[in-house]
């Protein structure tokens, strides 16, 4: 081993260390560098306008002792059902069926004295389920009243809505800033400090949800037209707003 490779090894680790012992203190006075003191606070804000168009969401379903009749049935139904919506000025586009289930019906037998009778089938139930957007709130109550009256038999939901709520959601987002900004001031002149700039903005929102329809309709309610109560959509925002806290 000649003293040259000897010498090479030694310069070699002597630079390792070296550099080991510059990371180490850079690691050291990054762990000691004092953290940025900051607020952290939430505002809200809410922002309410009429809607203008309700989503529906409802059922025909029809019993029959066969598969094919039941279906049969419900098709009629349905078919009543699509051409009375079109013919009230529903467009294509706002119709979609949502759902479809063919399923048997079983009689289940007492078996409380020990038995063990199996189930009997005693015919077949067919459900189409359909969602509707009605843009002319007007037509809404009528709309309910024909479908009932033409075969819809269970009912899902409506949610009142709006088609386009986006100016109304950037009112909420800025009242929602306004009150953290708000709250940031309160809590920095009570604690003696000066607010510095924005770090950090995150945004929740939440949208008017849907409210429960009677959940099984029967044709003797379709007398009259149904009475509708379309009230306000309240649109939500909530931030959450970290400040710097001027030095």
């Amino acid at each position: 081993m000649t003293s040259a490779y000897l010498f090479r090894r030694l310069r070699t680790a002597m630079l390792a260390t070296a550099f080991a012992g510059i990371a180490s203190a850079a690691a050291f006075a990054q762990d000691n560098t004092p953290r940025e003191a900051v607020i952290t606070v939430y505002g809200e804000g809410h922002s309410e306008v009429a809607p203008d168009m309700a989503i529906l969401s409802f059922s025909v379903v029809k019993d029959a002792k066969t598969a094919r009749e039941a279906l049969d049935a419900n098709n009629k139904a349905m078919a009543d059902v699509l051409n009375a919506l079109k013919s009230a000025g529903i467009a294509e586009r706002d119709l979609q069926t949502s759902g479809f289930a063919v399923n048997p019906q079983y009689q289940y037998p007492d078996n409380s004295d020990g038995g063990s009778r199996p189930p009997v089938l005693i015919g077949y139930q067919v459900a189409n389920s359909l969602t509707i957007k009605v843009r002319d709130l007007a037509k809404l109550g009528a709309i309910i009243d024909q479908s009932v009256t033409l075969g819809v038999n269970q009912g899902g939901s409506i949610q009142f809505t709006n088609d386009q709520p986006e100016a109304t959601i950037t009112e909420a987002r800025k009242q929602a800033v306004a009150d953290a900004v708000a709250k940031a001031k309160v809590l920095s002149e009570a604690a003696g400090v000066a607010l510095g700039r924005i770090i950090e903005i995150s945004e929740n929102s939440s949208r008017p949800q849907p409210l429960p329809m009677m959940r099984t309709m029967a044709k003797e309610y379709a007398a009259d037209a149904v009475p509708i109560a379309a009230g306000e959509n309240s649109y939500n925002v909530t931030v959450n707003v970290t400040f710097a806290i001027a030095q």
